[in-house]
């Protein structure tokens, strides 16, 4: 196995490795801009020069690798139907622009105020809102109400299919199968789909072999930077738990050394070079890491070989001409896995905090942003209108910061 120390291992080795970690992340890279809109090819250009960047930020020193972030699926989807692609890229622009200013409070002043203003009371249940406050857009795509020459019966069969084979590889596989459940799920669901003949291959006759990634530039509006800013704050929170489970894995305090800020900086900085190309936001892979473990391949290097090995894949056109035939109740069957899943990584948070949630104090702060952010609750209108995720934490951090703290012992 891999020497972290170890810098002359075999070329085929090292390519082989790289491969298999960008194999890894596959599922999960396309699936963002599947869901959301945005093009494949687009993502994988992005998550490859995202990782390249991270990489010299933090001088090769962490074993990550960046792509599309989950977190951002409802609110991309949520802005695109209401501000258009290009002005959620710049959005998007700008959330990348508050990791790399929150990155340089922490050079500063250390963390200790992250954790004041964004305490998990306030954190735990905005991610619970990122994933159930789009609940009903993956039922819709589940049920085929997104497909039109897909039937109710064959869009529950395919969208069923799907989440079985992801939940039986998630819970039951073992070594890589494991790492891979969304993969073997969407590989499932696309055979079916061929067996039922319904799978539109038009997209990929048209494609040529090769060809440059429609890349779209971002445009900057109000209402949509207000929009994505505050989901901006589940993923900086995120990354910070990120980099202790990869430390875990490869026993180094990668808080301290290369330092939280040039990991978030890397990080943002990866953000804002995807937005500008057209990609969605990019963030550290847990599946990656998952990988890591498993492989112990410590050495970053395999990160930086998947990420060329990804922009390159970007510029063979007829792979996302075919990653946009795989139909609408394949994807929808696993959302439903992901959104509830990311709402449960917001109910983890509440509960390891291991706070009273029925406090009278966190009672109100938990409940008010759980009904403003899955309510549809909005405030203001025209170019400024707060709703959604980005109400539901500016509601949290104010009460947060407002209401008086419970005395110890109550």
């Amino acid at each position: 196995m891999s020497n972290a120390g170890s810098r002359s291992e075999s070329w085929p080795k090292v390519l082989l490795t790289g491969a298999q970690m960008l194999f890894v992340a596959f599922g999960a890279l396309v699936l963002v801009p599947l869901l959301t809109g945005l093009d494949p090819s687009v993502a994988l250009f992005t998550a490859g020069a995202g990782t390249l960047i991270f990489h010299a930020v933090t001088k090769q020193s962490v074993p990550v690798f960046l792509a599309s972030s989950f977190a951002f699926i409802a609110p991309i989807q949520g802005s695109i139907a209401s501000f258009g692609v290009s002005a959620t890229l710049g959005g998007l622009m700008v959330a990348g622009l508050v990791y790399v200013i929150i990155s340089q409070i922490i050079r500063v002043r250390g963390i200790g105020w992250l954790n004041r203003l964004l305490p998990a009371v306030v954190v735990g249940p905005v991610i619970m809102v990122i994933g159930l406050a789009l609940a009903p857009v993956a039922v819709s795509m589940a049920t085929g109400e997104t497909s039109d020459n897909i039937s109710y019966g064959q869009a529950i069969f395919l969208s069923m299919a799907s989440l079985l084979v992801t939940l039986v590889l998630a819970v039951f596989g073992r070594g890589l199968l494991r790492l891979i459940p969304i993969m073997g799920g969407i590989v499932t669901g696309y055979a079916l789909s061929l067996v039922m003949g319904v799978v539109d291959f038009t997209p990929v006759h048209e494609a040529a072999w090769l060809g440059i990634p429609s890349f779209t530039a971002p445009s900057f509006h109000w209402a949509a930077i207000l929009f994505m800013i505050p989901v901006a704050i589940a993923p900086a929170v995120e990354h910070i738990g990120d980099m202790v489970a990869i430390g875990s894995v490869t026993r180094k305090n990668y808080l301290e050394k290369p330092g939280l800020h040039r990991t978030l900086l890397g990080d943002g900085l990866a953000t804002m070079a995807a937005a500008l190309f057209g990609g969605p936001p990019n963030t550290t892979y847990s599946e990656v890491t998952g990988a890591v473990t498993l492989t112990r391949a410590f050495n970053p290097v395999y990160m930086i070989v998947a990420a060329i090995i990804a922009i390159l894949l970007a510029f063979i056109s007829k792979l996302g001409a075919l990653l946009q035939t795989i139909p609408g109740p394949v994807m929808g069957g696993i959302m439903t896995l992901l959104f509830g899943s990311i709402a449960v990584v917001g109910m983890n948070t509440l509960v390891r905090a291991g706070q009273s949630l029925t406090a009278p104090r966190n009672l109100v702060v938990v409940s008010l942003i759980l009904v403003f952010g899955i309510g549809g609750m909005q405030f203001g209108g025209g170019q400024f209108t707060l709703q959604g995720v980005s109400l539901a934490a500016l509601v949290g951090i104010v009460l947060n910061w407002l209401l008086p703290r419970e005395r110890e012992g109550e």
